[in-house]
């Protein structure tokens, strides 16, 4: 991955601060959407009245601490105060985050070629059962009572085609800098644990996105190099497209939005397919600018800390950890709480060593 004109000392750089500007942005973005992660509830247009209330409008730093008041606003997650501005002293827990520490952790125990079947042993070894949820606590009961997979994902599980899988899959496109094709293999093979269908799709779009902005001069082309992984008729697929043409027709990013909910109208909030379109919507208008492209992310509603931790995943590698700005880095002192046994409390810039050692035995 050595850019023209420079040498590899240069390009490891590069890769460092592209791979630590994963982490970080992912972070962020997670942090950011967190108070407001309730999608049927923390709708769109209540996201901005509270943010407009709050005197939070353009969004450029996390959440504002509830105005109060007057037309009171639904309550925020419990856990809040510990996700606001001025209250951030690293990282607090969430699975979005977790996952990404156990995927990292899955590389460095099993290697590049490792089976579904050791994902689901990690899993139990090293993930509480009362932090996963939806798909992944199906998954997680299933491998409790003996299945093997690809049943772990099909036996009594209705979220196959929710959001789960793609949250775990941007350690596999660090790790494949450049290369979105094999990123997408590594995350499906994770995804076919407790995902089907668009569940691995999304995983599948996801690590190759992440991947592809490592090389790729914008969001737009990652996104081209991220659709080319997923089968072009699946509805991920055609949903992502759909996002591409109306901000190509220069349609508001609030009315593509609004379009797009009608056309996934009857989708759980925590379903892939709709949560792809307001990421995708995020990192088009966004329009190269970390800032805007997470606030207008989580600003999009449904899981709004998933989509926001992607966003910023994708945004911090495309502009590298030096060039996040610094209210969205310096609170987070570097460290991040955990759910996974072993890493609570672990250092941000030692999750970004560990996963650019296994980076570099790639490219």
């Amino acid at each position: 991955m050595t850019a023209v004109g420079t040498g590899p000392e240069q390009a490891g750089r590069v890769l460092a601060d592209r791979i630590l500007g994963g982490w970080l942005g992912r972070i962020a973005g997670n942090m950011l959407g967190k108070p407001v992660e309730q999608g049927e509830v923390w709708t769109r247009a209540r996201i901005d009245r509270y943010l407009r209330r709050a005197g939070a409008l353009p969004l450029t730093d996390y959440l504002p601490e509830p105005p109060g008041g007057p037309g009171e606003d639904p309550p925020l997650r419990p856990e809040w105060r510990m996700c606001v501005r001025g209250r951030v002293h690293g990282s607090c827990r969430d699975d979005d985050i977790d996952y990404a520490i156990l995927g990292l952790h899955l590389l460095e125990t099993y290697g590049f070629g490792f089976s579904t079947e050791q994902v689901g042993d990690l899993w139990l070894l090293r993930l509480p059962y009362l932090q996963t949820f939806t798909a992944e606590r199906a998954a997680y009961r299933n491998l409790a009572n003996g299945l093997k997979p690809p049943l772990t994902a099909t036996y009594d599980n209705p979220y196959q085609e929710w959001i789960g899988a793609l949250i775990r899959a941007d350690v596999f496109g660090w790790t494949s800098p450049g290369a979105p094709r094999r990123a997408a293999l590594l995350a499906r093979r994770d995804a076919v644990l407790s995902h089907t269908g668009n569940g691995v799709y999304g995983a599948m779009f996801a690590a190759a996105l992440v991947a592809a902005a490592f090389t790729a001069p914008d969001a737009r082309q990652a996104l081209e190099s991220a659709l080319a992984v997923v089968p072009a008729s699946s509805r991920l697929a055609r949903t992502v497209r759909r996002v591409v043409s109306l901000h190509e027709a220069h349609l508001p990013w609030e009315d593509t939005l609004a379009t797009l909910e009608a056309e996934t109208a009857g989708l759980n909030w925590i379903h892939t397919v709709p949560n792809a379109a307001v990421l995708t919507a995020g990192l088009l208008y966004g329009d190269g600018d970390f800032t805007r492209t997470i606030a207008l992310t989580v600003r999009g509603g449904l899981d709004t800390d998933s989509n926001g931790a992607t966003a910023g995943s994708v945004a911090g590698v495309l502009a590298g950890a030096a060039a996040i700005p610094a209210q969205w880095t310096r609170p987070l002192e570097d460290t991040v709480r955990s759910a996974v046994f072993g890493f609570d409390g672990v250092r941000i810039s030692e999750l970004a060593e560990r996963t650019l050692r296994l980076a570099e035995t790639q490219v």
